[in-house]
């Protein structure tokens, strides 16, 4: 579903790909007929932000606000496990799932990196990517509710993943 590929563009971090492509991303959010009036608003706010800063101002505040704070870390089983060892195994597992499901996973990747997750859950069907992202609302709940404390404005796109997993769950 384009929704995931979307979210996953707008939490990775900023490349001048993504910044030459907000219209057509724009495009694609409007004309979207899966994506409802409330994850509109959400992504088109983040994109309004996104353009009226520079690529280097934008980078720099992608690395302040996700690789600095470790309480806005995309990397899900952080949240869970910390540096604990309970966390090899688990992306180990993880791995091993994408590629049971045909997802490359580059080796640099670590598999647990919320954008690569909304990757994989891009080539799902509605359901299945709605459970899948209901496993992981808890800890997307968290990293939401911290971004909302700071108030950034990544922390609406959080909402939805948070919301669409939370949609498979009351199911």
């Amino acid at each position: 579903m384009r929704i995931y590929t979307i979210l996953s563009r707008l939490l990775d971090y900023p490349t001048a790909e993504l910044v030459e492509n907000f219209s057509a991303i724009i495009d694609t959010i409007k004309a979207d007929k899966d994506i409802n009036e409330t994850e509109r608003k959400g992504m088109m706010d983040l994109i309004a932000w996104m353009q009226i800063h520079d690529l280097i101002g934008l980078q720099q505040n992608y690395v302040v606000t996700f690789d600095m704070t470790p309480e806005h870390d995309l990397h899900l089983t952080h949240h869970l496990f910390g540096d604990d060892r309970g966390r090899g195994p688990a992306l180990i597992d993880l791995n091993e799932h994408y590629k049971a499901n045909g997802l490359a996973v580059d080796a640099k990747e670590i598999p647990d990196f919320l954008p690569l997750i909304l990757e994989y859950v891009s080539t799902l069907d509605d359901m299945q990517a709605r459970v899948f992202l209901g496993d992981a609302s808890k800890v997307v709940t968290v990293i939401a509710e911290n971004l909302e404390k700071v108030e950034s404005p990544y922390a609406r796109v959080l909402r939805i993943i948070e919301n669409r997993g939370r949609l498979a769950q009351a199911a």
